[in-house]
């Protein structure tokens, strides 16, 4: 039950945005860094620091796909292309 307990207040606690994520990673690292954790402690940390990579590596993947279009060729076929913006 106290498992359980854990699991939710992590997901209550995992911010929304990358940024919030990004603070988080940094925050995570600079205590790893200090060195004067235990292990449990460390290994936990480090647990965290991942998903919150994990988190801003998805939404990174996410906008780089949100910023491309889908262009006609000549042909017929469609391709990729990266956005970019039309000058006004």
């Amino acid at each position: 039950m106290t498992d359980g307990g854990k699991k939710e207040q992590n997901d209550k606690a995992q911010p929304g945005s990358f940024e919030s994520n990004l603070k988080k990673l940094e925050e995570l690292v600079q205590r790893l860094e200090e060195g004067n954790l235990a292990l449990d402690e460390s290994l936990r940390l480090y647990e965290e620091g991942i998903e919150a990579f994990r988190r801003c590596q998805k939404m990174l993947e996410e906008a780089d796909l949100k910023i491309r279009k889908l262009v006609q060729t000549v042909e017929g076929e469609l391709k990729e292309q990266p956005f970019e913006p039309s000058e006004q």
